[in-house]
């Protein structure tokens, strides 16, 4: 007969409060250099939000995408974070971003959607917009958690 190993069953974790959230955002220092600020909780994820400004922007006088791609990162990776109750070591492993509408002024949100959170891998789904809430970007975003 072979042996069976008992499972243990964790809780579910309490979400992360918005205050806590918002310091977690702030104590990583590319986040403050690029200006990211928490907004909201939302049931599925979070939204985050950007203020343009000319260090921001490419030489075409846009938003330079990477500071997009990172508004969707973060928008994932705040939301992973809430979802089990304290941030985890993890990395993104995927992101899929379609760039829709070049921004020039005013300011870039991004809102989070966790699709699954697996014990290892999590994927999540971000749209981006501008001042007047149009479409900026859309990705999709996998994370894998690296503690156990």
């Amino acid at each position: 007969m072979g042996k069976c190993r008992a499972r243990r069953i964790v809780a579910p974790a309490l979400p992360m409060t918005f205050e806590k959230l918002k310091q977690f955002l702030s104590e990583i220092p590319f986040n403050k250099h690029v200006g990211l600020r928490l907004v909201r909780l939302n049931k599925d994820g979070v939204t985050i939000a950007c203020a343009m400004r000319p260090e921001l922007l490419n030489g075409s006088g846009v938003l330079h995408g990477g500071v997009t791609a990172t508004l969707a990162d973060v928008a994932a990776g705040m939301a992973i974070a809430r979802h089990l109750g304290r941030p985890r070591a993890c990395t993104t492993v995927e992101m899929k971003i379609n760039y829709l509408r070049p921004v020039t002024h005013g300011k870039v949100t991004a809102r989070s959607h966790l699709i699954k959170v697996g014990s290892r891998l999590c994927c999540g789904r971000v749209e981006i917009t501008d001042s007047e809430r149009r479409p900026v970007a859309a990705a999709l975003i996998t994370y894998m958690i690296l503690d156990q």
